[in-house]
């Protein structure tokens, strides 16, 4: 296969690489070797040809002044920043020297890899880095930071992520847009609905808890207490039962628990629910009948509302909706949570697990970084760091740097800018962009997968991912086949996924000739879910064998401290988590770091619109501008973006955030954190 690298200057297909559900399609313009302008694809089915500002100022970023371009060696103290540059040859000798030192000394579990989606390319993200610390035997990373509550509540469900069509949802009737920003962070989905919006008088109602750009887009915003949409989702229930608004041909065919359900549920009445959530009984009513008698219906599932102690069981209870109604039985109806389970792939093919001899190696949970480095014993003396940002994105953010503040801790960071993590690395190695590697992507939300063909040549000295970990496992002495396996390879073998009738179609050479494919669901069938069932599972018994309620259940958040107000550190318009947030265009678009308050709450403590607050707990402070009036529910304060470290400046929201656990998955509970707010005098 021939490169578009290899190839003139011109236009070529891409795909983003963003940590995104609407993975756009893209048209890379190139001129004298670099990329000049970044477009959407206008034939791309579901994008067509709409993209963000981030990927629309791309350029800035990849072409950015402060961008890697060799290895540094540090020479100065841990977090003062202060490197020189070495080769590439030094840089992994000392890297494999200090690693076989450690290994000889305290064993392979004493060194950790910690990574994300940072580019979702499957390749980068869970390729030839996942085969390199099986064959070494380190420690074990459990990537739960992201939506893994609520995918564990959801599967409980539904049996897999799986949901709607959304290039069906054109025939939506009434969109629930149920904490999620989608504007920000799904706007192709915001597209579609308004869309349908204009073409059939389709209505958009918002459930939130703070009133961002997506609620004041709505046709209706209905503002709720953080933690408690699961109760809500219950009264709902409630009214749907108690005035016969139920589908019970469906509920009989298609559902396990359906009458346990009813029975279950009638402890939420709506009096008892608006107690719990802050929203009027007689906007419950409101809502319940307005799902209940428009078809189709859509919930669009956000990330938000799991960030919580209780993430897994609410977005568990909130997929058990449209059943109710029979929703899924019309185009455009149902739900999305995510559909990653129609475009699943060969992950043991791709990750190679055989290669991990020991099999009771010890895994460290993502969200609790700051503990595992201060307190396991034994310790973890080397920390790898890529794809991730864990300085500033980890919960508890003041522990985690604490942690990479050790001398004895060898840390080694590969990215593409010196982030605040690599201020505390031993070692700094420049990756490459997207653009630079040969990869394949398959989106959360819609139903395609997607090549990526490198364009342009590698920026300075970075490396990709996949010949990092090869040149490592070459430096190690590992002479398995796996670890030299060309990127090609790796994507056809996991692509050989027999096992996913979705996607058997799909093949390396058609997406050479095609660049994208969609999965095809010809084959799904309400009646064939993985579930114990085969069914829907309004009623769980796989649940109550792992110490779950069987039946959906609303659980208050756990104390988080005297502190009055909850906070939500959400995710802003222009960064995507911290990525961007190191850039000048980007930070020019967002302007300023804000904190969103109620106007009865800011009157209380004198705070005025525009004037910079502080905001604490026993965890940490911040330093931010307080935005006031009523786009947040008394009690709650909401901040938007991970800001980069600047000097003078006190933003680092997520030293906040607990790094307790949510109730599935090990997942995350950023939301679930309370605080105290004063003004600066």
């Amino acid at each position: 296969m021939q490169s578009f690298v290899t190839k003139n200057d011109g236009v070529f297909p891409s795909v983003c690489s963003l940590d995104c559900p609407d993975q756009c399609g893209l048209l890379v313009h190139k001129k004298d070797g670099k990329l000049v302008k970044v477009q959407g694809d206008p034939n791309h089915p579901v994008t067509q040809g709409n993209i963000c500002n981030k990927v629309r100022n791309m350029t800035e970023r990849l072409y950015d002044s402060n961008r890697l371009t060799t290895p540094l060696k540090r020479v100065g103290p841990k977090g003062a920043g202060t490197f020189a540059p070495i080769t590439w040859e030094g840089a992994i000798n000392t890297i494999v020297t200090k690693w076989k030192e450690l290994i000889d000394k305290h064993g392979p579990e004493s060194i950790l890899p910690y990574s994300f989606y940072g580019n979702m390319g499957n390749l980068t993200a869970e390729g030839m880095d996942r085969r390199f610390f099986h064959r070494l035997g380190a420690s074990q990373l459990d990537r739960a930071i992201c939506s893994v509550a609520g995918s564990t509540g959801y599967q409980y469900t539904m049996g897999a992520s799986i949901g709607c069509d959304p290039e069906e949802t054109t025939e939506t009737k009434l969109f629930l847009m149920w904490g999620i920003n989608a504007v920000s962070t799904n706007m192709h989905q915001m597209t579609i609905a308004q869309k349908a919006r204009k073409q059939s008088g389709a209505k958009i109602v918002v459930i939130d808890v703070h009133k961002n750009q997506t609620g004041r887009m709505a046709d209706w915003f209905v503002p709720i207490r953080p933690g408690t949409d699961g109760a809500l989702a219950l009264g709902m229930m409630h009214i749907l039962f108690a005035e016969k608004m139920t589908n019970l041909k469906f509920l009989k065919e298609y559902t396990v628990g359906y009458a346990e359900l009813e029975e279950h549920v009638k402890q939420y009445d709506p009096e008892t629910v608006s107690t719990i959530t802050g929203v009027p009984v007689e906007d419950i009513y409101k809502l319940t009948r307005m799902y209940g008698s428009t078809s189709p219906s859509f919930i669009r599932i956000g990330n938000g509302l799991q960030h919580h102690d209780n993430g897994g069981m609410t977005v568990r209870t909130i997929a058990c909706l449209p059943s109710l109604t029979g929703a899924w039985l019309n185009p455009g109806g149902g739900a999305i949570k995510s559909n990653s389970s129609f475009l699943d792939y060969n992950t043991t093919s791709l990750q190679r697990p055989d290669l991990l001899k020991n099999k009771q190696t010890r895994m460290f949970n993502m969200n609790q970084l700051g503990k595992v480095l201060l307190e396991t014993d034994p310790p973890v003396y080397s920390l790898f760091v890529y794809s991730s940002n864990p300085a500033l994105v980890a919960p508890e953010s003041n522990k985690v740097r604490q942690g990479l503040e050790r001398d004895d801790l060898f840390t080694v960071v590969h990215d593409l800018f010196l982030t605040e993590t690599a201020q505390y690395a031993d070692i700094v190695l420049p990756a490459t962009s997207a653009f630079e590697n040969l990869d394949f992507y398959t989106s959360y939300w819609h139903h395609y997968v997607h090549l990526q063909q490198p364009v342009i040549e590698p920026f300075g000295q970075s490396k990709s991912n996949m010949d990092l970990f090869r040149l490592l496992a070459e430096a190690m002495g590992f002479e398995d086949e796996a670890l030299k396996d060309s990127d090609e390879e790796m994507i056809r073998q996991a692509l050989d996924h027999p096992a996913n009738p979705y996607f058997k179609h799909v093949n390396y050479n058609s997406l050479v000739k095609e660049q994208y494919m969609k999965a095809d669901r010809t084959e799904f069938s309400l009646n064939k879910l993985n579930t114990p069932s085969g069914k829907i599972e309004l009623y769980s018994k796989q649940m109550e064998q792992k110490g779950y309620p069987g039946l959906p259940t609303h659980t208050p958040l756990v104390n988080d401290g005297d502190f009055p107000f909850l906070f939500i550190p959400g995710p802003n318009h222009n960064f995507l988590n911290s990525t961007f947030s190191n850039n000048e265009k980007h930070r020019k678009l967002e302007k300023t770091a804000k904190v969103h308050l109620n106007q009865e709450d800011a009157k209380k403590r004198e705070i005025e619109d525009g004037e910079l607050v502080r905001i604490w707990n026993d965890r940490g402070e911040c330093e931010i501008t307080a935005a006031v009036g009523d786009n947040v529910l008394p009690g709650v304060v909401v901040s938007q973006g991970l800001w980069a470290d600047m000097p003078g400046k006190k933003q680092l929201v997520n030293a906040l955030a607990p790094d307790r656990l949510a109730d599935m998955g090990g997942g995350a509970t950023f939301f679930s954190g309370r605080v105290n707010v004063e003004k600066i005098i």
